[in-house]
């Protein structure tokens, strides 16, 4: 199949990218409007990310970055409540600092309990309660989970999410700076390669439990099953080997966890952890950077690492893997779609924070030691995609995605817009098949 380059890519019209990526990533004209993107929210202050508690068909809540604020957003009628859920005064306001992830309990119905992830500088995991008031928080609820020190202002990660087995799962960056080698960083090897530190992975704890009484940085109990429990490692570690996960999902119909990992200077990576795993994954940084060496502190893969599925380049640089449409700087992880619009089902979305571009792909299902940047198949870019056009508003920097309870997508535009796709609207159907 013919591939363009980047570079021609980018001297091709609007029309003639509509035209080329039709052709060549098989996206089909005909249909093609039988949805659009719209924008049901402006005005938010840096919003990074969304969702909704179990079994909450109408709100959905927006965390505010900088401002520390958890906002709720109607999906009836797209109104925003003027009173925040929730308020974090006084967080920093660095580019990648502030109020990051928020998770919903599993029983949250009965118990009231949700999980908020923030910097201040330092990484805090902090259990809430909502109040009397379902839509307002007790701010005088808050309980630390975690705490870890974050060496550097940058590579906070954020994501934090209950898996299907009700575990609370916690992205960590490797702890800022470059390389993975500044003062905070284990020497010789960065804390992405060391096991031991909890920067640079993907944590599973149970947070109903308290494992550590004495300790009021580790309140949270150790699921028996973790991959490091009783060998070297640290117990609360899932998967390590990682740079900055920027944003983390799982898969609601398979179980398939996948991670948009942000790379240095190189690659971009999207990597997939089969929900059949164990856990103890190693995802290759600081060595590895997508599917090459890190070119300033890199080497040979790690015994057993896992490569990613896909990863693109930054701008003049080279990735191993099938050439594809994607050039970028940092990657924002996102979904699988399991909404209402058929012809979406399974497709993983991800965007570029620096390159205003949607994609999406289908991982082939290949085994892990298989990955090699290749495992995919029916890669789209959505830049041209009429029906991935904002009704109003543009995508400037996309900052993250958000899923509902149903499986609708969103995208979040750190400007402070939110879009959705909505369910597919007939009359447009219509109007596709008579144009087409």
């Amino acid at each position: 199949m013919l591939i363009l380059s980047p570079m021609s890519v980018l001297t091709l019209t609007r029309l003639g990218l509509a035209l080329a990526w039709t052709t060549l990533l098989g996206v089909s004209s005909a249909g093609a409007q039988d949805f659009q993107l719209q924008r049901i929210a402006s005005g938010l202050a840096r919003p990074v990310f969304l969702t909704s508690p179990p079994g909450d068909h109408e709100r959905l809540f927006v965390l505010e970055q900088h401002a520390g604020r958890i906002r709720i957003l109607h999906r009836s009628d797209h109104s925003l409540l003027p009173t925040p859920f929730l308020t974090l005064a006084g967080l920093p306001t660095g580019n990648e600092q502030g109020l990051l992830g928020l998770a919903f309990d599993p029983d949250y119905a009965s118990n009231g309990f949700f999980y908020v992830y923030y910097t201040d500088p330092d990484t805090r995991l902090v259990r809430y309660q909502v109040s009397a008031d379902p839509d307002v928080a007790d701010p005088l609820s808050g309980t630390q989970v975690l705490f870890q020190a974050q060496p550097q202002p940058n590579h906070n990660a954020g994501w934090i999410a209950f898996g299907p087995d009700d575990m609370l799962y916690v992205a960590l960056g490797d702890g800022g700076g470059a390389n993975d080698s500044d003062s905070g960083h284990t020497a010789g090897i960065g804390n992405g390669q060391d096991a031991t530190n909890l920067l640079g992975t993907i944590l599973r704890i149970d947070p109903s439990g308290d494992d550590f009484p004495s300790d009021p940085n580790r309140n949270y109990a150790i699921p028996s099953d973790n991959p490091f429990v009783g060998v070297t490692g640290a117990d609360e570690i899932w998967v390590y080997g990682l740079r900055n996960p920027w944003r983390a999902s799982f898969d609601r119909t398979t179980g398939d966890l996948y991670i948009g990992d942000v790379g240095q200077g190189s690659c971009e990576e999207i990597d997939v952890q089969p929900a059949s795993s164990t856990g103890g994954e190693n995802y290759g940084w600081r060595l590895r950077e997508g599917t090459i060496q890190t070119p300033t502190v890199g080497g040979p893969k790690p015994p057993g690492a896992i490569d990613p599925i896909f990863n693109y380049p930054h701008s003049g640089k080279t990735c191993t893997g099938p050439a594809n449409p994607f050039v970028g700087i940092a990657v924002t992880g996102g979904y699988a779609y399991r909404g209402p619009i058929a012809a979406l089902d399974g497709r993983y979305f991800f965007a570029d924070y620096g390159a205003a571009k949607i994609g999406s792909l289908l991982w082939d299902g290949s085994d892990p030691s298989l990955f090699d940047g290749s495992n995919y198949t029916d890669l789209t870019d959505h830049s041209s995609d009429p029906r991935f056009v904002p009704d109003v508003g543009t995508l400037g920097t996309v900052s993250s995605f958000g899923e509902d309870v149903d499986g609708n997508l969103y995208v979040l535009d750190l400007d402070g817009d939110v879009f959705w796709l909505p369910e597919p609207d007939p009359r447009l159907a219509h109007a596709a098949g008579v144009l087409a």
